[in-house]
């Protein structure tokens, strides 16, 4: 069984982002993938979001922190939305009007019900199936591809290790396969 590996390429990056916006369009899809992506929250905890917990309703708009208390850690944490985030969840939102505080961001297909890790998981797969990537993807890999951003961007490992609550550098390193780019890329620049 293979593990699931960050997306590194870029363009790549983009073609899952686009997949459910202009391919099959589908913006709940593209908006649990941007959001993924860029809040490096699991997919239990990012299914569970309600809008209250992205939008101010009384001030007509969207917070500048996710506050979540993880189900895993039970530590609490805070995420800023950056504009990638925003720009989907406004997308998204007008999409779908009105929306209600208590609706989940990403409904299933029962009444008062989120989409299941499953069904995530089956929209992440598909997408990644039909783009042909060269790596397997996941709804881990949201996650997994944040941080392997924010590192080589210059990010400080003791925040990525606080992001991902990890002990030490050395699990976030080996979670994002890291050593493993760093062995590439030893052997890639002695070409003998």
């Amino acid at each position: 069984m293979s593990t699931t590996q960050p997306i590194r390429n870029i363009t790549e990056i983009e073609k899952l982002k686009n997949y459910y916006f202009y391919e099959k369009p589908n913006l709940r899809n593209y908006t649990l993938i941007c959001l993924g992506m860029n809040s490096a929250l699991r997919i239990s905890d990012l299914l569970e979001l309600s809008w209250k917990d992205v939008y101010h309703f009384s001030e007509q708009q969207f917070l500048k922190h996710i506050i979540v208390t993880e189900h895993k850690t039970r530590k609490q944490t805070q995420i800023a939305l950056n504009q990638s985030a925003l720009d989907a969840l406004k997308l998204y939102k007008d999409s779908i009007l009105p929306v209600k505080p208590e609706q989940y961001l990403f409904p299933g297909k029962e009444e008062n019900s989120h989409l299941s890790r499953s069904q995530a998981f089956r929209v992440i797969k598909a997408a990644g199936k039909d783009l042909h990537f060269e790596t397997d993807i996941s709804c881990h890999s949201l996650r997994k591809t944040f941080g392997y951003h924010a590192w080589k961007s210059g990010a400080q490992p003791v925040v990525l290790m606080n992001i991902y609550n990890h002990s030490s550098f050395q699990i976030t390193k080996r979670y994002l396969g890291i050593d493993q780019d760093d062995k590439d890329q030893i052997f890639l620049d002695v070409n003998l």
